[in-house]
């Protein structure tokens, strides 16, 4: 399993490299339960331009990664029979699934999985902070934290698509992430880790 995530700002509470952090952190868990699996180090850049206008974001685009991941695979299958690439950042989609469908067609054995949590927040809301204070607590500022903007994603999508998230939410939360708590962020954890389980058994 290749963790995906991305550097990039997640408001004024949660620090930039917070989904390769949870990528890697679901990975591993899986890997516990799934012994024959072997985590490769996170690739803590991806796509995300849509965040450029936060101070600290470091994007590579889409093709970048696509190339990236395409060189990757090509490489680990080399050793590993296998290979599923953990996603933890929703930028990634185009850039992961171009790399995957190519790979396949060049005879690799590789596929994607990406969180999905009924309910959650999009970005740096009360999904992400919980599920942070449960991985990496002391990198979460619960005393920073504010809500951003809470209309639904699909209400906002147009404006995120062409503005990027300064267009929506000026502190770059999407979402609510007061009252978020560690228990909370376990629950969520062993949740996706029971999902990525069940996709590689």
């Amino acid at each position: 399993m290749v963790p995906l995530g991305s550097t990039e700002q997640h408001g004024p509470h949660l620090p930039m490299d917070t989904d390769a952090r949870i990528a890697e952190a679901i990975a591993s868990g899986a890997a516990t339960a799934v012994p024959q699996v072997t985590v490769a180090p996170v690739l803590a850049y991806g796509s995300s331009g849509e965040h450029q206008a936060f101070a600290g974001t470091l994007s590579i685009g889409t093709e970048a990664l696509h190339l990236v991941l395409v060189e990757l695979v090509r490489s680990a299958s080399s050793t590993f029979r296998q290979v599923v690439l953990v996603n933890g950042h929703g930028g990634n989609s185009d850039g992961v699934t171009k790399a995957v469908t190519q790979l396949r067609a060049e005879g690799h054995d590789v596929s994607s999985w990406s969180p999905s949590l009924p309910g959650g927040d999009a970005h740096a809301g009360r999904t992400e902070t919980s599920l942070m204070l449960r991985i990496a607590p002391d990198t979460v500022k619960l005393d920073a934290a504010e809500p951003g903007s809470t209309a639904p994603l699909r209400d906002i999508i147009k404006d995120l698509r062409s503005g990027g998230v300064a267009a929506v939410s000026a502190n770059g939360v999407l979402g609510d992430p007061t009252g978020a708590t560690a228990a909370e962020g376990q629950e969520l954890l062993a949740t996706l880790i029971a999902d990525l389980v069940t996709m590689l058994a």
